[in-house]
């Protein structure tokens, strides 16, 4: 991955500002993915959480924890949705470790630490994601990547 890739991560716009609801997207490939998020956080912003708010001030009155709350939503629903509603994969990384390559394979120190979590239920995909929702958030986490990670191995490798 790019420079650019490994930097990405699911950030938001400042809470209780007019566009409090977007993610940040920088330039490049990475951009594609969230979009496809925040097409996720719109919908659970406007048309599942509960608030007596209308349509428009549900968007603009969104605080810090209803953004970690509709990001954690979003990337659950789309791992859900990748699969097949019968499954879901959340990828995670672990502490450092040291390790002697197999021949012909090049650690890239990152690959090596990724951790798998298969949920059976939406729900408990949802509240594992919103549990360690820093890891895809905060700031070198490689929160993009991992999502992508994630992903991939809930849609299988087969399909």
């Amino acid at each position: 991955f790019s420079c650019e890739w490994a930097a990405a991560h699911f950030r938001f716009r400042p809470p209780h500002s007019d566009l409090a609801y977007a993610l940040e997207a920088g330039k490049g490939g990475t951009r594609a993915i969230l979009l496809a998020v925040q097409a996720h956080i719109i919908s659970y912003l406007l048309f599942t959480r509960e608030t007596e708010c209308t349509h428009l001030e549900r968007l603009c009155r969104v605080g810090r924890q209803e953004q970690r709350q509709a990001l954690a939503t979003a990337l659950a629903e789309t791992l859900w949705a990748a699969g097949g509603g019968g499954r879901a994969v959340v990828c995670l990384l672990t502490a450092p470790i040291t390790m002697m390559p197999h021949e012909g394979y090049r650690a890239n120190s990152f690959t090596e630490r990724i951790q798998l979590f298969e949920f059976s239920e939406k729900a408990a995909a949802r509240g594992f994601i919103s549990d360690h929702i820093n890891c895809f958030k905060g700031e070198g986490t490689h929160g993009v990547i991992l999502f992508l990670y994630s992903l991939l191995f809930s849609r299988t490798l087969e399909r």
